[in-house]
């Protein structure tokens, strides 16, 4: 479908797409927003006070902590994101020792890499793939 006549019409030519955020589905944000600042440390919280609204930025990818909801809830029953690490067995054990459990691998992939699910405290899944030590 890349190329179809359809696909070409409806969306034009289309410049290099880059993710720009992840939704986080949460039942309490405030609890999801604190836990996910340990996850990611290096990320940079943004409050926006028109909306009320805190979001961690990772040098311009947004991580953002928001309620679960009748339309989404919280848990792994989707899409998931995986984040690029340099050590895997170092990452998965931060992570564990936040309270996340792994879910599912480590598993080998291409290029010398692994990569895992881990489940946060939400029933979230985040993936992580990288180099197994």
């Amino acid at each position: 479908m890349r190329h179809s006549p359809l696909n070409a019409a409806l969306c034009g030519r289309r410049e290099f797409m880059n993710p720009a955020a992840v939704l986080v589905h949460v039942p309490n944000v405030e609890q999801g927003l604190d836990w996910y600042q340990k996850a990611f440390p290096e990320a940079t919280p943004v409050y926006h006070s028109n909306f009320d609204f805190t979001v961690l930025d990772l040098n311009g990818f947004s991580i953002e902590i928001v309620q679960a909801d009748e339309k989404v809830g919280s848990g792994k029953n989707g899409t998931v994101l995986y984040w690029s690490v340099n050590n895997l067995s170092k990452s998965l054990a931060c992570f564990e020792a936040l309270g996340a459990k792994l879910y599912r691998g480590p598993m080998e992939i291409e290029n010398g890499l692994s990569m895992c699910q881990v489940e946060d405290p939400f029933g979230n899944l985040i993936g992580l793939r990288g180099k197994a030590t």
